[in-house]
């Protein structure tokens, strides 16, 4: 199986053994604590399932700055985006050595995790616009990821975590969300030896499915692992147990058995483009995948970014060797009237825009909010069926 980045084994945070745990939340209860932000929340779930490994925790200015310069920490650790703990107060934690971290996403704020604290620092304004500017590409606070960076407090507290708890991830949804340490005994088990991963924030139309067969093909893969966000999306996405439904029932109608895994990891998106679309594949290949696909505007929003940026970034800037899966560069795919199936646009040179069966999101969401389902070029009719009752009972 290919190794994690930057190690030979996979070094997750979360405290695995039983009595450890208990003893550390027993700790951990007397300990001075602080309410930590949704992005730092994520941040915990994401280290403690293994999938930042080897991260060991939060990330000092000093590397948080680097890594958003270069991508690379101060001596040298590759990381695509910076991972910070940042808060708008500190006085209960101020002189302690050892914190707990509260979980901000549930009733009563539980304990998420443990740290030592090795140093609270402030941010600068220069700072917090240099890692903006590097990592979104924009200061636009219009664009959502720059708005929940931004609207954290400029206290970053840094130093190693042992967490205690996956958030709401794991108990809302028990049976998608997965640890990159639970993906990679899985794919051990199911025997699959290329595995190629799909990202995705939204339902998948017909398009997306042909592009994940269209993959799998040209790859000579035994395995997909559809690998969908299960953590905050902006305001009108679709819900993650909604999308996790349509999901499923696509792969159960239109994929052989034992072919594709559909699981979820718990992250608040960061809309970040280029720089999410090297952090995606980053995780990836720490839960074991061999094979990223990325397509037109991966992880973009608006108009903030090219529709080519995030497989550009991998030629352009992510440092070589860094990473050891291989990305799949995917074009637009839509149903082309003239060849009667799913093609990649860069494909069909000899078509125009009207040979092609082109619906907008918008149009789409109109579609489904009336109890129409979209025509069978676009949308399988057991998908549409599931969205239309969201949008029904959503009404």
């Amino acid at each position: 199986m290919i190794k994690p980045v930057g190690s030979d084994e996979l070094q997750p945070l979360f405290v695995y053994d039983p009595d450890q745990h208990h003893e550390l939340l027993r700790e951990a209860k007397g300990l001075p604590s602080a309410v930590i932000s949704s992005q730092a929340a994520g941040n915990a779930v994401m280290m403690g399932g293994g999938y930042f490994s080897p991260l060991k925790g939060y990330m000092t200015v000093a590397d948080a700055v680097s890594v958003a310069r270069t991508m690379k920490t101060a001596d040298g650790m590759f990381f695509p985006v910076p991972v910070l703990c940042l808060l708008d107060k500190v006085d209960a934690i101020e002189g302690a050595g050892r914190i707990a971290l509260r979980d901000p996403n549930l009733e009563e704020n539980p304990i998420l995790a443990v740290m030592d604290v090795e140093r609270i620092e402030t941010v600068s304004d220069e700072q917090m616009g240099l890692m903006t500017d590097k990592v979104y590409r924009t200061d636009d606070l219009k664009h959502p990821g720059v708005a929940a960076f931004n609207g954290q407090g400029r206290f970053a507290v840094s130093g190693p975590i042992q967490v205690l708890h996956f958030s709401y991830f794991q108990d809302d949804f028990p049976d998608t969300f997965r640890t990159a340490v639970e993906i990679r005994n899985e794919i051990a088990e199911r025997g699959w030896s290329k595995i190629v991963a799909f990202q995705t924030r939204n339902p998948m139309h017909l398009a997306h499915e042909e592009l994940c067969h269209m993959a799998m093909e040209r790859l000579g893969c035994d395995g997909l692992v559809i690998h969908m966000l299960l953590g905050r999306l902006k305001p009108g996405d679709i819900p993650a147990p909604v999308r996790d439904a349509a999901i499923r029932k696509m792969v159960e109608l239109y994929f052989p058995p034992n072919s594709a895994m559909v699981t979820g990891y718990g992250f608040d998106m960061l809309y970040a483009g280029p720089r999410e679309a090297v952090l995606h594949a980053y995780f990836r290949q720490n839960m074991g995948a061999t094979h990223f696909i990325i397509g037109r505007d991966h992880a973009g929003v608006g108009d903030y970014y090219g529709a080519f940026d995030a497989q550009s970034i991998f030629d352009e800037e992510v440092p070589k060797g860094a990473l050891e899966i291989e990305i799949f560069k995917a074009d637009h795919t839509a149903w082309s009237k003239k060849l009667g199936k799913v093609v990649m646009m860069r494909e069909a040179p000899d078509h125009t825009k009207e040979d092609f069966v082109l619906l907008s999101g918008t149009k789409v969401r109109e579609m489904l909010s009336e109890g129409i389902a979209p025509p069978e070029e676009f949308s399988r009719l057991e998908v549409a069926r599931i969205l239309i009752d969201y949008y029904r009972s959503a009404q």
